[in-house]
């Protein structure tokens, strides 16, 4: 991986002994700064452009799915579709952390947006010419989920490289992510309405391409040569390296472990669950508003994380997670729109502020050599619980209503905040703090 320019370099992890070297900080503590950081440079302009183009790109194709796949093969053909795209990302992210930390995140980010400019292009060409095969929908669900593999650990790794201020630069991408979903399916949904499912692959296709474009304008630092011989065994040790990393840290490994409980019991099967419950009692259009609501407590979770700088990060962030009991709750209390509304929002909040608190304290608390791999155990871990939970959903109805187990969910998300602030590693981590007014480094060499 690209040497790490950021000011903010790996603390001591309080819940391993100082007698192993592992998690020591790299350098003397930093003197505070006063006031923030600019963000707004070159190098994050471009990356935010590309994050966001990808994003929105990203957020109109569940809806794509759901309505021209299942207009043409049914829900089963979307569950497929969707399936193989997920499973093939669960395989692959690994490789994806290796590849990332072995030839630079920015480049195999470029080079994962190419291919999904030719796998949505191919299927926005099959639906303008007719009825797509689903063998051809199977294929490119695969070959842009192996693409997703390699691009999301480079996103953890980037940051730090493109700006000063990690929690600023994060949350301000964490406001795009929710602006993206709350624009994303709805010009999805429209687009199919008014034209067809071959323009929404084309206008996917071309967030990659200009997501691709602004990376590949991206200068960073150039690379530190390996000390280590690249060999054809050393993918295995890049691979063990990188669980030993991730091992080390118990702060890491136990919010993974707590987080694949949330996602079998609370992510995975909240989206079938609460849009059928909504649905059937308030009408579609009612979680269409409770989506939206969502949306917008994101939006204001990603301006509070922009503001509050809490000592003890993660421990921050499970307290805020712990508001997202409402949403399961209301849905499964059959609450009136206006309740619902607002659980939706606070929720949204929740989940956003401590989303960039965790994305933060990745990026702080992992030496950058290493950092992409780690990412990529992380986002396995985390991905599987929610696929788990989403495979589990339909099965879970026939022995319990969804009501009930939308209780199940809330109780869970209270038993989950509690564990998060019950192990000490988790609890008493500390920000790192800010470095003096040291700049990046020139922006005239490539990874």
């Amino acid at each position: 991986m690209n040497t790490d320019p950021s000011p903010t370099r790996p603390t001591t992890d309080p819940s391993r002994p100082p007698a192993d070297g592992r998690e020591r900080s790299e350098r003397a503590p930093a003197v505070p700064r006063k006031g923030p950081s600019p963000l707004w440079d070159r190098r994050f302009a471009l990356y935010f452009t590309a994050r966001s183009v990808s994003l929105f790109g990203d957020a109109m194709m569940p809806v794509a799915a759901a309505l021209a796949v299942g207009a043409l093969y049914g829900v089963s053909g979307v569950g497929l579709v969707l399936g193989v795209w997920t499973g093939t990302f669960v395989l692959l992210v690994l490789f994806g952390g290796v590849l990332a930390d072995r030839f630079g995140a920015r480049r195999m980010m470029v080079g994962a947006d190419l291919v999904r400019v030719a796998t949505q292009g191919v299927l926005a060409v099959a639906f303008f010419a007719g009825r797509p095969p689903f063998w051809l929908l199977v294929t490119m669900a695969a070959l842009a989920g192996a693409a997703v593999a390699m691009f999301l650990p480079g996103v953890n790794g980037m940051v730090p490289l493109v700006a000063r201020d990690p929690q600023r630069a994060n949350a301000t991408l964490k406001v795009a992510d929710a602006l993206a979903h709350l624009l994303g399916p709805a010009v999805a949904g429209l687009l199919i309405v008014v034209a067809n499912a071959g323009t929404v692959y084309a206008l996917d296709a071309a967030t990659f391409l200009l997501s691709a474009l602004c990376l590949a304008l991206l200068r960073l630092p150039r690379r530190a040569p390996d000390p280590a011989p690249r060999t054809a065994g050393s993918l295995r040790r890049d691979l063990r390296q990188g669980w030993r990393e991730f091992r080390a840290r118990t702060w890491m490994w136990s919010v993974i472990l707590i987080w694949i409980g949330y996602g079998v019991l609370v992510f995975g099967p909240l989206v079938p669950l609460a849009s059928a419950l909504i649905g059937a009692r308030l009408g579609p259009d009612a979680y269409g508003l409770a989506v939206s609501a969502l949306g917008a407590g994101t939006v204001l979770g990603g301006l509070v994380a922009l503001r509050l700088r809490p000592a003890r990060p993660l421990a921050a962030g499970a307290t805020a997670l712990t508001l997202y009991t409402a949403l399961p709750l209301s849905v499964a209390l059959d609450a009136d729109l206006p309740v619902l509304l607002a659980a939706h929002a606070t929720a949204g909040g929740a989940l956003a502020f401590w989303s960039v608190m965790w994305a933060t304290t990745v990026q702080t608390h992992t030496p950058p050599g290493v950092l992409n791999r780690v990412t990529a155990y992380e986002l396995a871990g985390s991905v599987s619980g929610i696929a788990l939970g989403q495979v589990l959903a339909g099965p879970a109805t026939a022995l319990t209503a969804p009501g009930h187990f939308l209780l199940l969910s809330a109780l869970t998300c209270l038993v989950a905040t509690a564990a998060l602030l019950a192990v000490p590693a988790i609890r008493t981590l500390p920000r790192t703090a800010p470095a003096p007014e040291t700049p990046l480094p020139p922006a005239d060499t490539a990874e």
